[in-house]
C-alpha cells in the first residue's frame, strides 16, 4: 500500500522524469506548457525529477514563472545523491570520500592531460566539473554558447570523441570501479559502480508504489538514462524532446 504522503493521489503511481531533453531543451529553461502539465500531473500521480546535474543548475531549469522546483514530490540532482522528498532534504554522499584524494587528483590530472592534446574545433572553459557526488567531463568545457554545444554535438556523432574518450578512462582507471556515462550534449559524468540514476530509486523504496514510471532522451546503453530506463523497477519511456515527452504523459496518466 502506498505511503501515507501519497495515499490521496487518485493514481498511486510515481513518475519521474530525466531533465534535459526531457522536462527542457538541453540547459534551458522549461515551457509554461511543460509546467502546467506536471501540475496536472501532480493531481493524479507523485512527480519526481532526477537529473546529473547539481541542485542549482537543474532549480534554474525548472523554476519557471511561480513555480518552484520544490513542487516536485521527489527532487534528485547529482542522480540523487542530492535528494529531497516533499520539500525535505535528504542525507547526502560524497564522491570524493569514496574515491580519495589521491586517486580522484591522479584521474583528473590524466582527464585534463587528455583534453589538452585532443583536436576537436573549439575549446572553451570548465573542462571537468567538480559536483558532490560526480565529477562531469567535458571537451569543449561547460562555458560554450547554446550554438557551440549544438555544433559540437554533431561532431562528436560523427567522431565519437567522447565515446573513444570513455573506453580509454574506463581501461586506464579500472581499479577505481567508476562508471563513465555519456549524457547531455557537450559532456559525460563520472561517478563510482551504482551511483548511476538508480540510485534514486532507494529514496522511494519505501513509499511503495504501485508503479515508478521513468522517462529519459539517453536510454540506449552507454547513455545516463539506460540504467534506470531499464532496472526492473521501473517502466521506461524512451523521449526524443520536451514535446514528446508531453504527448505521452498526457496520453498515460490524463486522458
Amino acid at each position: 500500500m502506498v505511503s501515507a504522503d501519497f495515499a490521496e493521489r487518485p493514481v498511486k503511481k510515481l513518475v519521474l522524469f530525466d531533465v534535459d531533453e526531457t522536462l527542457t531543451p538541453a540547459r534551458q529553461r522549461a515551457s509554461p506548457e511543460m509546467i502546467q502539465l506536471l501540475r496536472d500531473l501532480k493531481k493524479h500521480v507523485a512527480i519526481g525529477f532526477v537529473g546529473g546535474s547539481d541542485f542549482v543548475k537543474i532549480s534554474d531549469q525548472l523554476n519557471v514563472g511561480d513555480f518552484n522546483v520544490l513542487e516536485f514530490d521527489f527532487g534528485f540532482a547529482e542522480n540523487g545523491l542530492i535528494a529531497y522528498r516533499l520539500g525535505k532534504l535528504l542525507e547526502s554522499q560524497s564522491f570524493i570520500k569514496m574515491v580519495g584524494e589521491k586517486d580522484y587528483q591522479e584521474l583528473v590530472n590524466f582527464i585534463l592531460h587528455y583534453i589538452a592534446d585532443v583536436n576537436i574545433p573549439i575549446k572553451r572553459g570548465t573542462f571537468v566539473e567538480f559536483r558532490n557526488g560526480m565529477i562531469n567531463v567535458s571537451p569543449i568545457g561547460r562555458n560554450a554558447t547554446i550554438k557551440e554545444r549544438k555544433d559540437f554535438q554533431a561532431y562528436d556523432k560523427e567522431h565519437h570523441i567522447r565515446a573513444d574518450f570513455v573506453e580509454i578512462l574506463r581501461e586506464k582507471f579500472k581499479r577505481l570501479n567508476l562508471t563513465f556515462s555519456i549524457g547531455g550534449e557537450i559532456s559525460f559524468d563520472v561517478f563510482p559502480h551504482g551511483w548511476d540514476k538508480t540510485y534514486c530509486l532507494r529514496h522511494v523504496e519505501k513509499d511503495d508504489f504501485e508503479e515508478i514510471h521513468f522517462f529519459g532522451d539517453k536510454t540506449s546503453k552507454g547513455g545516463n538514462d539506460y540504467e534506470i530506463f531499464s532496472d526492473p523497477r521501473t517502466v521506461g519511456h524512451t523521449v526524443k524532446n520536451p514535446a514528446d515527452t508531453m504527448r505521452i504523459c498526457t496520453e498515460l496518466f490524463l486522458s
